[in-house]
């Protein structure tokens, strides 16, 4: 028993891991980018956590991995709240590379 706690444990947080990660980390890691890898996805994911105010950015940011054109749609939208998506957007994407930048 006290040798099969410690495997479940492990099997249990290796089973958990992608519950854990974020919207714009899981739609990196599923990108066709050539740069994209689970370390670096995750540094974005934490400036996402600290320059995105809400899921809902997070999950419209993430939705650029899958159509970068909507990233163009929004920037180009009348919409003031694509205006200030954006301008937070921009202020991630600027953190990203140089907190990311490896």
């Amino acid at each position: 028993m006290k040798r099969l706690l410690p495997l479940v444990l492990v099997a249990t947080l290796a089973s958990s891991v992608s519950s854990f990660a974020g919207t714009i980390e899981n739609a990196c890691n599923s990108s066709d980018r050539s740069a994209a890898n689970r370390q670096l996805c995750g540094c974005i994911q934490d400036v996402a956590d600290l320059t995105l105010e809400s899921r809902s950015d997070q999950s419209m940011a993430a939705s650029f991995f899958r159509d970068p054109h909507k990233a163009q749609e929004i920037r180009q939208s009348d919409r003031s709240s694509h205006e200030t998506f954006w301008q937070r957007y921009k202020n991630f994407g600027r953190t990203a590379e140089v907190y990311c930048r490896g």
